[in-house]
């Protein structure tokens, strides 16, 4: 079991290929996770990315985009190893977790609020 457990899900009213374009650029990864090297290892479009990870992690991450409702669910799943694992304190690599979870979040949100940008709650997205 990966020391680095990170499942998380946010509902994000667009559909999967306008989620999907804003997750498919390596310069928006550098942003969300810039200690990390993403190799895509699976392109799935509207349904999301399945990534290697190296760098300060090491281990595999993916976006699934899940349709619901008007939109999707953006789930994210990372499990990997941090560098010096072994040497870490447990309190540390509770924050380590803590870190890569609230990464997570900042990723999910930054895509959340784009494409959601002017749209009053309870209205269908434009398409």
């Amino acid at each position: 079991m990966s020391s680095i457990q990170v499942a998380d899900q946010t509902f994000v009213a667009a559909d999967g290929a306008a989620v999907a374009e804003i997750l498919g650029g390596p310069n928006r990864w550098r942003e969300w996770w810039p200690d990390l090297t993403l190799e895509v290892r699976e392109d799935r479009g509207d349904k999301g990315f399945r990534w290697s990870v190296s760098g300060g992690l090491t281990g595999t991450m993916e976006v699934w985009l899940e349709p619901s409702l008007d939109g999707v669910i953006l789930h994210y799943f990372l499990h990997a190893e941090p560098k010096g694992a072994q040497r870490m304190s447990p309190r540390d690599l509770l924050a380590a977790n803590r870190a890569r979870r609230v990464a997570g979040r900042v990723m999910s949100f930054e895509v959340k609020s784009r494409l959601e940008a002017g749209r009053p709650a309870g209205v269908t997205p434009a398409a």
